[in-house]
C-alpha cells in the first residue's frame, strides 16, 4: 500500500526540483520529465539517480526535502508499517476565514489528511512508533490537529513499551489557529515527558528546515537528536533575527553544523545511514539486566587479575615522579584508544545542550559483550593541532554537563556506566569561569552520588584534582599502574607549600598519587598491571585484562539492585 500511495503523490522529486527548460524550437532528445534542475546547484540532474541517492544531489550533495510515505519507505523495513491515525477531523478553532479552504487544497495536493504521519513499524527489525512530517502540507505547521497526532502515537507507544522517532520539518506553529495551536506544543512536550518517565527512548531526528513552535517543543525534547546534514533549526527564522538585530548574520547560522558546535545536536547522520544509525540506536536501548552475559569463570578470572594487578604496580626501581612523567606521556593510549580497543559499536553523541560540544569530553553509547553501556571519557590530543582541539584535555562547564546528561540517560535506560579519566585538570580560563565551572563540577559530584546504575572509572593518565574527580564518583575506581591521581599536580603542591616548583619530583613522593599508593590505603579496588608502559602497541595486551576487570565488574553489580547500587557508592566515600 505504501508504494502505491508514493507512486500516486510523488511523480516528481518535490518543489525544490525544477524541470529543465527548454527553447521552444529545441526538440528534447530524451523523454520529457527524466530530467530536473537542481535549484540548490542549477545543474540538470536525473531524476533516477535522485532517487536512488535518497533525495540528495548527485553534483553538489544538496539534500531535497522528502515526502512522508517517501521517507517511510526509505527507513522502515517493507511491509512492516502500519499507520495510525490516518484520517481525523478538520478543526478551525477560530473560525479563521478561507483557512478549511487552505486545508482542503493542501490535502488535495498532497494526499495526506495534515501534515504528519504516525504509525508503527519494523527498522533493522526493531520495532518503533514513528511520525514523520510533511513539508508540503501548509510547511508542515503544527495546528491542532497535527499535535494530537503525535500526542496519541506518544501515549500509544508508551503504553505498548515502544521507542519513539520523529523526524521534524515545520515552519513552527499555524497562525490559522492562533492560541490553540501554541498550546500544542506544550501537549506534544507533557505526552513526552511521561513517555520519558515511564524510561521510553525518544529519538528526534531534525531536517530542513525545524523551526518555530516545533523547535521550542518536542524537537528538541529528544533522548538523543539527530539531523540531516546541512538542515536550517531554529527558534526565530534567519530573516526574523537579521530584521531584529540589524546584522548580518554568520555563513551557516542555525545549520546542524552549527547547533552540532553549539551542544545542541548529538549527531549529523547523512540521509543514507539513517537506517543503519537508527537501528544500532535501537538496539542498543533495547532492554536488557546491567549484569547479564558474565560467566562465573570469567569473574574468577577477573578477580586474579585484580590480585596481579596490585602486585605488579610495587616496582621499586619506579619513583613517584617517573610516575608523573610516565602519565603525561604523549605515547600514552587516550580514552578513544581504551574505547575502541574494549567496545563494540560505539556511537559518541554531542553536546550539552546549553552552550557547546566540549572535545575535552567523548562520550556516547557501546556493547560490551552484547551489553548495551555508556562510554564517557575525558580526551586528549596526540598532536598539537588535537590537543588544542581537545583543550589539552581540560574539559570545561559544558564538557562536564555534556558527561552528566549522558549519565542521566544512562540512568533512564539503565544502562552501566564507565568512565575513562585523564586530565591534568578541569579548564581555568575565565569563560571557563563565566559559565560556572566549579557548578558544574559540584552538580556532578551530586548527581554522581545518586545515580542507580553501577558506574565505574578507571584513571588512564594524569587523574588532576575535582576535574577528574567529577568523573570519578564510582562504585569502584581503578588506575592503570602509570597513572596518578592527586589533589592538584606536584608543581602546584611545590609551589604552595614550598614556594618552589622544582621541588615538584619531592611533592609527587609526600603527596601518594601513585596506583599503588593509593591501592594501599583502601582508596582505589583495581590497579590494572603495564608490563610494559601502556602505548599504542601495548595496548592490545593490556585491554584484555581490562575486559575481564569490566566483565566481573558488571556481574557483580548486575545482581544488586538499584536502591543497593546507589548505597554501595554512599558508603564507599562515607567511609574516607
Amino acid at each position: 500500500m505504501l508504494r502505491d500511495m508514493f507512486k500516486k503523490t510523488y511523480t516528481v522529486i518535490d518543489s525544490h526540483v525544477k524541470p529543465v527548460r527548454k527553447k521552444e524550437s529545441e526538440e528534447p532528445s530524451i523523454p520529457q520529465g527524466l530530467w530536473r534542475k537542481c535549484n540548490k546547484c542549477g545543474q540538470p540532474i536525473y531524476v533516477e539517480d535522485v532517487k536512488n541517492n535518497f533525495y540528495v544531489c548527485p553534483r553538489c550533495g544538496g539534500y531535497f526535502r522528502v515526502h512522508a510515505y517517501r521517507r517511510i519507505e526509505m527507513l522502515v523495513d517493507e511491509g512492516t508499517f502500519e499507520e495510525w491515525n490516518r484520517e481525523m477531523p478538520f478543526s478551525n478553532p477560530l473560525d479563521f476565514p478561507g483557512y478549511e479552504k487552505k486545508v482542503q487544497a493542501a490535502r488535495e495536493k498532497t494526499n495526506l489528511n495534515e501534515a504528519v504521519v504516525t504509525g508503527r513499524g519494523l527498522i533493522g527489525g526493531h520495532p518503533a512508533a514513528v511520525g514523520v512530517c510533511d513539508a508540503r502540507f501548509i510547511m508542515s505547521s503544527m495546528g491542532h490537529v497535527v499535535g494530537e497526532k503525535i500526542t496519541e502515537m506518544v501515549e500509544r507507544a508508551t503504553k505498548e513499551q515502544l521507542p519513539v522517532i520523529i523526524f521534524a520539518c515545520s515552519g513552527g506553529a499555524r497562525m490559522q489557529e492562533g492560541i490553540v495551536s501554541l498550546m500544542q506544543m506544550a501537549k506534544t512536550a507533557a505526552a513526552l515527558k511521561k513517555h520519558h518517565e515511564a524510561g521510553q527512548l525518544f529519538i528526534s531526528v531534525l531536517t530542513d528546515p525545524t523551526t518555530g513552535g516545533v523547535t521550542a517543543s518536542f524537537a528538541m525534547l529528544g533522548d538523543i537528536i539527530l539531523a540531516e546534514p546541512g538542515a536550517l533549526i531554529g527558534f526565530a527564522g534567519p530573516r526574523v533575527i537579521q530584521q531584529t538585530i540589524g546584522q548580518k548574520l554568520p555563513e551557516g547560522f542555525q545549520r546542524a553544523e552549527f547547533l552540532l558546535e553549539h551542544g545542541f545536536v548529538d549527531k549529523i547522520v547523512p540521509r543514507d545511514e539513517q537506517k543503519d544509525v537508527l537501528a544500532s540506536i535501537l538496539r542498543m536501548h533495547e532492554r536488557q539486566e546491567a549484569g547479564a552475559g558474565a560467566s562465573a569463570e570469567t569473574e574468577k578470572r577477573s578477580e586474579e587479575a585484580a590480585e596481579q594487578g596490585a602486585f605488579t604496580a610495587h616496582r621499586p626501581d619506579r619513583s613517584a615522579w617517573d610516575t608523573v612523567l610516565l602519565s603525561r606521556n604523549s605515547a600514552r593510549p587516550v580514552a578513544t584508544d581504551y574505547i575502541n580497543a574494549i567496545f563494540d559499536d560505539f556511537m559518541e553523541f554531542h553536546g550539552d545542550r546549553y552552550f557547546k560540544d566540549d572535545g575535552a569530553i567523548v562520550g556516547g553509547i557501546a556493547t560490551f559483550r552484547g551489553i548495551p553501556v555508556t562510554v564517557i571519557g575525558q580526551q586528549k590530543g596526540k598532536t598539537t593541532r588535537e590537543n588544542l582541539k581537545r583543550n589539552f584535555g581540560m574539559p570545561s562547564p559544558e564538557g562536564y554537563r555534556k558527561a552528566l546528561r549522558l549519565m542521566e540517560q544512562a540512568q533512564t535506560f539503565r544502562r552501566p556506566v564507565i568512565c575513562f579519566v585523564d586530565t591534568p585538570g578541569a579548564f581555568c580560563g575565565l569563560e571557563a569561569e563565566e559559565r560556572g565551572q566549579g557548578e558544574a563540577i559540584a552538580r556532578s559530584l551530586f548527581e554522581m552520588s545518586a545515580l542507580t546504575v553501577p558506574v565505574v572509572s578507571l584513571v588512564i593518565g594524569e587523574g588532576g584534582s575535582g576535574g577528574a574527580l567529577a568523573m570519578a564518583v564510582a562504585n569502584e575506581v581503578w588506575m592503570m599502574e602509570n597513572a596518578i591521581y592527586s589533589i592538584l599536580s606536584p608543581e602546584g603542591f611545590a609551589s604552595i607549600l614550598w614556594k618552589d616548583s622544582k621541588k615538584a619530583p619531592d611533592a609527587a613522593r609526600v603527596m601518594k598519587i601513585t596506583a599503588a599508593d593509593l591501592y594501599e590505603r583502601g582508596l582505589i579496588e583495581q590497579v590494572i598491571p603495564e608490563t610494559e608502559p601502556a602505548t599504542a602497541e601495548t595496548l592490545g595486551d593490556i585491554a584484555p585484562v581490562i575486559v575481564d576487570k569490566l566483565a566481573g565488574f558488571l556481574e557483580k553489580y548486575g545482581k544488586l539492585t538499584p536502591d543497593e547500587i546507589r548505597e554501595q557508592r554512599y558508603q564507599r566515600f562515607r567511609k574516607m
